[in-house]
């Protein structure tokens, strides 16, 4: 998502937390209780000092999302009773955690005399939880009256282990990056070639893309990889086609061909005729080529390859797929199908999923194809020497209107939508409109939904950059048809999210970073760094917000986290050295003052880091004839600052590497910039083939400070 500013930064010329007032319409002292005992938060701090209390209005609604009548005292006070009785009676919660070596905290508290049976996922029976493989398993406790309950019992390494030594490596939206083969966006063919390329000529550690979850189809597209169909399937427009072994053996010659030149053509719109990226259009050339490629049979070997696939991903291939067979009849709205085909377990579902097999084999194979694709690419980046590989990115939810919401909708709560509370940057607050999952059904389900994600991401993953790491603790939740200022937040259980998340990772070997930026609750840092999980941190926003305000020396930085510049929804940090992301904000009546003042803002902030880069020696190169231009040297700068800090890894901006003034997203517009739909280009805004990237000096230059000017150019 966005990021933004640490919430301890005051931000001159904006409210202050203590302009804040609580949306009115206060809870009763019982609502507030019920409220508590569901997660469901009853106030929250826009900043350390201003405490803003929810109103009766978010707290009821975000209880009927769970399933709790509040609508009435008489309500209340019958739901209170009921969760009363029901946390008297349940001897343990649905889902317990044992991080190995330690015995949980509530089978400690069970009476004396409890009885343990364990059913391990290796179908072990054990009657103690001391020396238990990781794994879920299922745990009945059997009391000595008789008593029992059956929960999940999560176990899962203490931690991640440290990644060892430094590594750097090269952060990219995979569309924008296009090869002379592209058909007119980046593709996994483009993916591998750059991982092979960066680790072995560059010598990095990783490349970080943006999430490649499956997009809600239709024309047109939303381009954000953020609003997703579905985050645990692959979107097969990032395929590239004549990877595909069966593209090679289609007879009708004549059409691929023509297919071959309409990818040519999107490619030259994009690189030679200014075009932005016109996802629709690459997909309709590729999903013809696709249909062609079915055509021919695999063989025995693929064939017995795609049957795994098919039984490894079970319902939830065959739900997807059906999704997406649904809406090339009915469109991708799934709450405006016939009413029978709203429910993925009905009858009349089940009949049209029959009815249009052959369409659902053909989304299931694509799922099949586009997972091979990403696993190769991981492969190559293994084989080039990267010690971590492929980063790749985990959006915070899905698309209300998308397969998963349609096909999870027992584990999402209804009538919500996940967003950020008001604060001292934004007093409006932000709806995303992500559908969240609800907390109690994931926990009854021992976290399935979660674990199956994970583990499906993990599969071609070295790492896994988490978005807003912090929806693994509490989300904001915002009521259909309120404002964000109308929403509250809502409480996870971190210990089981974090079990679940470590014990997936460490199954795989995989490091996980967790994008942290933003307002994080106290106590937050701390348990994800206690785990194992990286931080994220960008140059701007570390400043001494506790003592001075001024930047962040290099070693008061943290060592556990991805180091960058910038980011994907941030300006380049040409941009933001020059000043031109102030001026393009006004052109788009972004500004909240007048430009003069916001040109004085950035130009001071940006001027105390340029000092401290002068005063640490790192403004070198321009004036000695290492760099074309003073701008080239300080970027040059703010990365040999990077390497100062005692950050485990290092990410580099790709477009910074040949001078990109464009951010690929801005955050505030909709139609107004081309969000998401820029290719890489240079200071002159010229787009660049990865071709040309590789053999770009500015980008060598920018290297050899990385590589400590040991490298040398290939």
């Amino acid at each position: 998502m966005t990021a933004q500013r640490s919430a301890e930064a005051p931000a001159e010329g904006s409210e202050g937390p203590e302009d804040f007032e609580g949306p009115g319409n206060p809870p009763s002292e019982d609502l507030s209780r019920l409220a508590e005992l569901h997660g469901v938060a009853t106030s929250f701090q826009p900043s350390a000092d201003s405490t803003v209390t929810a109103s009766a209005t978010a707290l009821t609604l975000a209880l009927a999302a769970l399933d709790v009548d509040a609508s009435a005292p008489a309500a209340v006070a019958a739901a209170l009773a009921a969760r009363d009785r029901e946390l008297r009676e349940r001897l343990l919660p649905p889902t317990v955690v044992c991080w190995s070596g330690a015995e949980p905290e509530a089978l400690a508290a069970l009476p004396s005399g409890t009885r343990l049976h364990i059913e391990t996922e290796q179908g072990e029976t054990r009657d103690a939880v001391d020396r238990l493989p990781p794994g879920v398993h299922r745990m009945t406790v059997t009391t000595t009256d008789g008593r029992t309950t059956t929960s999940h019992l999560v176990v899962a390494p203490p931690r991640l282990p440290t990644p060892t030594g430094r590594s750097y490596g090269l952060l990219v939206q995979l569309y924008s990056l296009l090869s002379r083969h592209s058909w007119g966006m980046g593709d996994l063919g483009d993916l591998a070639e750059l991982a092979t390329w960066a680790g072995r000529a560059l010598g990095a550690g990783f490349v970080q893309v943006n999430p490649l979850h499956a997009a809600v189809p239709g024309t047109p597209t939303d381009p954000s990889p953020y609003r997703p169909s579905s985050r645990r399937f692959p979107d097969p427009v990032h395929l590239r086609v004549e990877d595909v072994p069966e593209f090679a053996y289609v007879e009708d010659r004549a059409r691929v061909r023509a297919l071959l030149e309409r990818g040519g053509q999107l490619r030259a719109a994009v690189l030679e005729k200014g075009a932005l990226i016109d996802r629709d259009a690459v997909w309709e050339a590729k999903r013809e080529a696709l249909e062609l490629v079915r055509e021919v049979p695999l063989g025995p070997g693929r064939r017995a390859a795609y049957v795994d696939f098919l039984a490894q991903e079970g319902d939830a291939l065959e739900d997807h797929a059906t999704w997406c067979a649904l809406a090339e009849v009915h469109g991708s709205d799934w709450q405006r199908w016939p009413r029978g085909l709203r429910d993925p377990r009905s009858p009349e579902t089940a009949r049209a999923r029959g009815e249009l097999m052959d369409r659902v084999d053909f989304h299931c194979r694509l799922a099949w194809l586009t997972d091979g694709q990403l696993t190769a690419a991981q492969r190559a980046a293994r084989e080039a020497g990267m010690p971590v590989g492929i980063v790749h990115d985990l959006a915070v939810g899905v698309h209300p209107d998308g397969a998963d919401a349609w096909a999870q909708q027992e584990y999402f709560a209804a009538g919500m939508s996940v967003g950020a509370p008001p604060d001292a940057f934004n007093a409006r607050g932000q709806d995303w409109g992500l559908p969240p999952w609800r907390p109690d059904r994931l926990a009854e389900s021992g976290y399935e939904p979660y674990r199956r994600l994970l583990r499906a991401l993990f599969r071609y993953a070295g790492a896994l950059r988490i978005d807003h790491v912090m929806g693994l603790f509490r989300l904001w939740w915002v009521p259909q048809g309120q404002t964000p200022t109308q929403g509250t937040y809502v409480r996870y259980d971190a210990e089981a999210m974090l079990a679940i998340l470590v014990l997936e990772a460490a199954r795989a070997g995989a490091v996980v970073i967790g994008e942290d930026l933003g307002t994080v609750e106290p106590g937050v840092r701390e348990a994800l760094r206690s785990r194992g999980v990286l931080g994220t941190s960008v140059l701007w926003f570390e400043r001494d917000w506790g003592g001075d305000g001024r930047p962040l020396p290099p070693e008061s930085w943290r060592a556990d986290c991805l180091a960058t510049a910038t980011t994907h929804d941030l300006p380049s940090t040409a941009a933001r050295l020059t000043g031109e992301h102030v001026e393009l904000r006004d052109s788009l009546g972004l500004l909240t003052g007048p430009l003069d003042q916001e040109r004085a803002l950035a130009a001071a902030d940006t001027g105390e880091w340029l000092e401290l880069l002068s005063r640490l020696g790192l403004l070198r190169g321009a004036r000695g004839g290492h760099c074309a231009s003073e701008e080239e040297a300080e970027i040059q700068a703010v990365h040999r600052f990077l390497l100062r800090t005692p950050a485990r890894m290092i990410g580099v901006w790709l477009p910074d590497g040949v001078g990109d003034r464009r951010p690929q997203n801005l955050p505030g517009t909709w139609d107004q910039y081309p969000n998401w739909r820029l290719p890489i280009a240079d200071a002159d805004g010229r787009p660049m083939t990865l071709e040309e990237l590789a053999g770009s000096a500015r980008l060598w230059g920018l290297v050899e400070v990385l590589r400590g000017g040991a490298g040398r150019r290939r």
